[in-house]
């Protein structure tokens, strides 16, 4: 009896896997697409969704995204971006975490949110999403507030922590429990043409340093709006500081602040105390 592994290996084309090979595997072997998709690397093929890929990440680097587990913390402008561009990364397990719904302010910047979207809650939309983007991922909706006690956890088990939430009591919070349990954070925050971004290892206290001096707990943002684009760049650089992490390769933002002013086109980096 022909095995999975001869299946896909008699319907690659070279070390390139398409979708329908990888469809039909699914279905004849009553798999998941992700035990697919793993077997098929674990092979050295990689499914042709990855093709763009494969000058920037290896084919066995592709197989430690699908085998790993990232949390984002909020689903709106910058989490939305984030959690689109690790699907189409393949980054095999997102968990998204956010109580809100849409509404519709939210239309000019959140990429998840649309006019059906109105009144829906967020992190089902990003479920809804990512099955559509790329049916290996599984994402994983919290449709809850960032506690500790709720959301720990499942931020165990991750290897990478996003932080996408536009309060500073809430990203102190999220700072607290993955220093605690030793699991990086990759920090995001945006303000009209303006945004930062920073990546904090347990024993760091990156953020302490950098919100030391809050007047507030809700950040420029609440003042100075945002368009479309700031969320996309910020979003952008924080996917990538993740797939650094995630593979091992490249220099992270470790101790350092990167700091965008878009209407000048302006990019400084900040050095933090360590």
């Amino acid at each position: 009896m022909k095995t999975l592994e001869d299946f896909l290996a008699e319907g690659a084309k070279g070390d390139l896997l398409p979708w329908a090979v990888q469809a039909a595997a699914v279905e004849r072997f009553q798999r998941s697409c992700r035990h697919v998709e793993e077997t098929a690397l674990g092979l050295g093929l990689l499914p042709a969704r990855y093709q763009r890929n494969r000058k920037t990440i290896s084919i066995e680097q592709q197989r430690t995204l699908l085998q790993s587990q990232v949390a984002v913390i909020g689903c709106g402008g910058l989490g939305g971006y984030v959690i689109e561009q690790l699907a189409r990364l393949g980054v095999g397990t997102l968990v998204a975490v956010d109580p809100d719904v849409f509404e519709e302010h939210n239309l000019n910047r959140q990429i998840l949110s649309s006019m059906a979207a109105i009144g829906r809650p967020k992190v089902l939309m990003a479920e809804e999403r990512v099955a559509a983007i790329n049916p290996a991922v599984t994402l994983v909706p919290l449709c809850d507030r960032f506690e500790a006690s709720n959301v720990r956890p499942y931020l165990e088990k991750c290897q990478v922590v996003v932080d996408a939430v536009d309060t500073v009591s809430v990203r102190l919070a999220i700072s607290d429990v993955c220093e605690q349990i030793g699991v990086p954070l990759v920090h995001g925050a945006i303000a009209g043409w303006y945004g930062q971004i920073t990546t904090e290892y347990s024993g760091d206290r990156a953020l302490r340093a950098l919100y030391q001096h809050a007047s507030g707990d809700r950040g420029e943002e609440r003042s100075l709006g945002n368009p479309s684009f700031t969320p996309a760049v910020v979003a952008s650089l924080q996917s990538v500081e993740v797939c650094k992490i995630l593979i091992g390769v490249g220099t992270s933002l470790r101790h350092r602040v990167l700091t965008l002013d878009l209407l000048d086109m302006n990019f400084e980096e900040i050095s933090l105390p360590h």
